[in-house]
């Protein structure tokens, strides 16, 4: 069993514009481990996708103070390619297009990334499993030959997600916002691909809005961000609450003093 735990984190984030530096989280406690699944909820700006960029470790995101650790052992010092190799994932709400590289050559060089290099994933077994993953996200199998997100629906790009999610299996995922933009029928689609991952060597971090894909992806654990922090956690039902009464009741509830307003 895996974990992954976030420990008072602090971190700021450049604005290129300005030359400044603004702190967006301050101070976040998060513990998770596999055959969890754990979502976060809170408005805009609070810092949900601040915080799986910073543990992805984007560049602009600066930790100030805390620290991340992967199975007990801190990866503040580690490049986004040895966390990706060691079994982080990020699912971004706005995934870059990457002209010139099929869907299929991207997948297999990702999955050899992982794995020792004589041991190299066979092209028969590759094609077999994406073929599978294909049909079961009710994808085209001409998506494989697609260069990367380039001219994808948004849609597209998020069934992409889900179909490398499912190719690459990683230990943690961390999906921001992968239900932005969806009709019912692709909601249900790409609920379907991450439920099929739930087992024990598994825990995803969902962020997102709105309670409705919670219905479909049914977390262990809901946490609240507010104002840089994560301010309250529960079961499912906490999500049902903040869908029914907004994030002022609860905020007005534990006496905070945040502003509910896009701050990034």
């Amino acid at each position: 069993m895996a974990s992954l735990e976030i420990k008072n984190l602090h971190v700021e984030v450049e604005d290129e514009e300005k030359k400044t530096k603004k702190e967006i989280l301050k101070g976040v406690n998060l513990q998770m481990q596999t055959g969890e699944i754990h979502a976060i909820m809170g408005p805009n700006g609070t810092g949900k996708s601040t915080l799986s960029q910073t543990i992805m470790g984007q560049a602009n995101y600066h930790v100030t103070k805390g620290d991340i650790l992967l199975n007990g052992q801190s990866i503040l010092d580690w490049p986004v390619d040895e966390r990706a190799r060691q079994g982080l994932f990020l699912a971004m709400q706005y995934p870059a297009e990457i002209k010139g590289v099929t869907n299929a050559e991207f997948l297999r060089s990702a999955i050899n990334s992982r794995r020792p290099e004589n041991d190299q994933i066979s092209v028969m077994d590759f094609l077999k499993e994406l073929d599978h993953n294909l049909d079961l996200l009710d994808m085209s199998q001409s998506m494989a030959e697609r260069y990367l997100n380039e001219g994808f629906s948004g849609g597209e790009k998020k069934r992409n997600e889900i179909l490398q999610l499912l190719m690459i299996k990683p230990s943690f995922a961390l999906l921001d916002e992968i239900d932005s933009g969806l009709d019912i029928d692709a909601l249900k689609v790409v609920s379907k691909g991450v439920n099929s991952m739930r087992d024990d060597n598994f825990c995803a971090l969902i962020i997102t809005h709105y309670q409705r894909l919670l219905n479909y992806i049914k977390p262990d654990v809901v946490h609240v961000m507010m104002g840089g922090k994560i301010v309250k956690s529960g079961s499912s039902e906490l999500a049902v609450k903040l869908e029914n009464e907004g994030y002022a009741g609860l905020r007005d509830e534990l006496g905070l003093d945040v502003k509910l307003v896009d701050e990034d």
